[in-house]
């Protein structure tokens, strides 16, 4: 969840790690803190963002102008409130090693009372700073084994989750990394290197990167860097190369980086199509899935683990496989599948879908299903992740960096992606050639359909204004609109922090019927589909209890129109495309109702890009 940044060579470490740190800070915004080795071990830490962090420096006294080492950290609480103590780096007691932690140490009490007992004082409430007096105290008692012996045998004691990176006075001239479960990234420039949790911070300045995988380390010195395992055994590890530009994580002119990458959603669904989708010959390619193509239409059950929004997306492919490939399929949440002993056979094959690829409930999901026997694809974003690494085969969604928290661009590159997969496995299967060139030349046409959506962006504003001071919420929908109901309630929820539940729209009756009243906005997704003759029936029935009324509707429906208090319209499409056309509105809605409530779109409370713990 939090965001970690290093680097060591020859310029201004302060200002870099200060720059990357905000480039990182969807990952967590609680507090910020940097330490820098310059002749001495120089920590500043507090509450609050990055920014506030960059003005307290400038304005102090704090010596860190000219060291070319250091570290930095923007924390999501878990263990501790958002406070200047509970924020990193941390410090052992006589002020020579300094640390930064992402993850959740889950034996940390056991640890901290064994060094309490030693005469260690502790000043956070943290879990992480056991970590730095723990290395201190098997440092202290065995000098000579050195530094990254010292962490090495500290990890054996940790039981838990860890992205760490770690810089000592008594060895002033490296940096020592170690990663389970919480990624990190090492980038190679010319005499320098730079440390992240993603690529993010890295970009700038080089695109030479190698990715940790669990239970490796690495020690990082000026010019030379080594990876190994926790068991000391060296690792030759691939340089890959970021396949984004500084561009792409920039606002690019947009107020917030949702408002720009809901509006990158065609060229995001055109990226999605590039080179997989061949209109005329009625054909889908899917490079990552096709050595493993047979097993996958011959599967007698797909699962599909993901988390949030993903899952969401999930459902959507659920309905897609089962109608195009008639696959049977079932959705679970990560959190959930892993602790309910699920029964997992070697015919199955199991899909994991998540934008960073590093979800750490979603990865504990594809391990079972691997320990199992099952195949496993993944669905990821990020390349170079632990997912696009411990899965059999996968699809890359190719959505470009989303740095907004709350997920948008994601979510419809993930359907799109399971929309051409659900056309894969159905081809020779239940599908002729000439009906699959007739749902991808509908496929074809969303991005446009899309910008027309997007035009209504203005007017979307003047409905948001009526229901900014809404304090409760519900969205229905029916068939293929059921998941999007739920994608637009948890976004609603997500940046403006109205309580928002969605449902099948027929499940109203039995229950959230009761909540209905003249100040209770009901979203309906009511586009024509088989079931939209019931949406309207439902529609009738919020109208009689003088409940607020918002339809998305598609273009030219007088009915809609004279039911709702407002309608916003997008095009006609068919139920299974509908879902990428009707999120949209959804995401603005949302959006709009954030910012004229003075929320922080891109940080909401309490949240982060990348859920890095269980």
């Amino acid at each position: 969840m939090c965001g970690i940044v290093g680097y060591i060579g020859s310029r201004d470490a302060a200002e870099l790690l200060l720059n990357g740190l905000q480039r990182l800070e969807y990952r967590g915004y609680d507090s910020a803190g940097i330490a820098v080795l310059n002749g001495g071990l120089t920590v500043h830490k507090q509450k609050g963002s990055v920014g506030e962090l960059r003005e307290t420096l400038e304005k102090s006294e704090a010596h860190m102008q000219g060291a070319t080492i250091g570290i930095g950290h923007t924390r999501w609480a878990t263990h501790g409130a958002p406070c200047d103590s509970n924020a990193h780096p941390h410090m052992n007691s006589d002020g020579t090693i300094a640390l930064i932690h992402n993850g959740i140490i889950e034996n940390y009490s056991v640890l901290k009372k064994d060094l309490i007992s030693k005469g260690y004082e502790f000043k956070s409430d943290t879990d992480s700073e056991v970590l730095v007096h723990l290395i201190d105290n098997i440092w202290s008692e065995k000098p000579e084994i050195g530094f990254e012996a010292a962490v090495r045998a500290a990890l054996y004691h940790v039981e838990g989750a860890y992205g760490l990176c770690i810089i000592s006075l008594r060895e002033p001239d490296k940096v020592v990394v170690a990663r389970k479960g919480s990624p990190l990234v090492i980038g190679i420039g010319d005499g320098e290197y730079f440390i992240a949790s993603d690529g993010a911070p890295i970009v700038e300045h080089t695109k030479k990167v190698v990715y940790l995988s669990d239970g490796e380390m690495a020690i990082v010195k000026r010019d030379a860097y080594t990876i190994k395992t926790i068991e000391n055994i060296e690792q030759d590890k691939h340089v890959s190369e970021i396949d984004f530009d500084i561009t792409e994580i920039e606002k690019g002119g947009f107020e917030h980086f949702m408002l720009k990458e809901i509006f990158e959603q065609p060229t995001v669904l055109q990226d999605v199509m590039r080179g997989r989708v061949r209109l005329e010959e009625g054909q889908v390619r899917l490079g990552g899935i096709e050595d493993y193509l047979d097993r996958l239409k011959l599967s007698s059950r797909v699962i599909i683990c993901a988390c949030g929004t993903s899952w969401h997306a999930g459902l959507i492919g659920e309905y897609l496989i089962e109608e195009f490939a008639r696959i049977p399929v079932e959705v679970d949440y990560a959190s959930e599948f892993r602790y309910r002993n699920p029964v997992i056979t070697k015919d199955d094959v199991v899909i994991v879908i998540s934008q960073s690829g590093e979800t750490a409930d979603t990865l504990a999901a594809l391990r079972l299903a691997r320990e199992k026997g099952a195949l496993v694809m993944g669905i990821c974003n990020v390349v170079g992740s632990t997912i696009a690494r411990e899965t059999l085969c996968g699809i890359y969604t190719h959505a470009g960096p989303e740095i907004g928290v709350a997920s948008t661009k994601a979510f419809t590159a993930q359907v799109t992606v399971l929309y051409l997969l659900a056309l894969t496995l159905s081809k020779g299967r239940t599908m002729s050639r000439d009906e699959l060139k007739l749902y991808l030349k509908e496929l074809s046409g969303v991005p446009g359909k899309v910008e027309r959506i997007l035009k209504q962006n203005s007017m979307i504003l003047q409905i948001a204004e009526n229901y900014k001071d809404a304090r409760n919420c519900l969205y229905l929908g029916r068939g293929y609109n059921f998941p999007v109901a739920l994608e637009g309630a948890l976004k609603l929820k997500e940046i403006s922090y109205i309580h928002a539940e969605g449902y099948p729209a027929a499940e109203m009756k039995h229950g959230p019927i009761a909540l209905i009243d003249e100040d209770m906005p009901v979203i309906f997704i009511a586009t024509r589909d088989n079931s939209y003759a019931k949406v309207l029936s439902n529609i009738e029935e919020v109208r009689s209890r003088k409940g607020k009324v918002i339809a998305i509707a598609n273009e030219g429906d007088e009915e809609v129109d004279r039911l709702a208090d407002h309608v916003i319209y997008i095009p006609a499409a068919s139920a299974p495309v509908a879902p990428l056309l009707s999120a949209i509105p959804l995401q603005l809605l949302a959006y709009h109702i954030a910012t004229l409530r003075g929320c922080n779109v891109d940080r909401p409370r309490n949240l982060a890009k990348s859920v890095t713990v269980e």
